[in-house]
């Protein structure tokens, strides 16, 4: 199995609810959107959460899987969260055509790439910028 690497992306995030997308701005590096028949989630760059959200959490950091991750490889996540969760750490994955992303608080990102670090997984502090 191909070794894990990890990136800290840089900036602050928030996880937002709209009722609908006309004010999202996409234009940045980052922006991710689920949408259910019960919701729209938006993740992006705290500094352009728009301004028809009806919920908004702040401060978050992320950490993105480098690289493409195969379909056929197994528990990737898992394993992640799994770490994490052992270290008391709350977190929200997303996952993508290519890779997964782990969003944790910020006052948390550093305990997140320690425990990371100690279970194995080579953490580049130097993420990609957002803009």
């Amino acid at each position: 199995m191909k070794e894990i690497k990890l990136q800290v992306l840089d900036g602050d995030f928030s996880i937002c609810q709209v009722e609908e997308l006309s004010q999202a701005d996409f234009s940045g590096a980052f922006c991710f959107v689920a949408k259910t028949d019960e919701e729209i989630s938006l993740v992006c760059p705290e500094e352009r959460v728009p301004k028809n959200a009806t919920a908004c959490d702040a401060g978050w950091r992320a950490l993105r899987v480098a690289g493409t991750l195969d379909f056929s490889l197994i528990g990737i996540l898992a394993k992640l969260t799994r770490t994490l969760a052992d270290s008391g750490i709350g977190l929200f994955a997303i996952s993508t055509y290519n890779t997964d992303y782990i969003l944790v608080r910020q006052e948390r990102l550093a305990d997140a790439v320690r425990a990371l670090r100690s279970a194995g997984y080579p953490v580049s502090e130097q993420g990609a910028a957002r803009n």
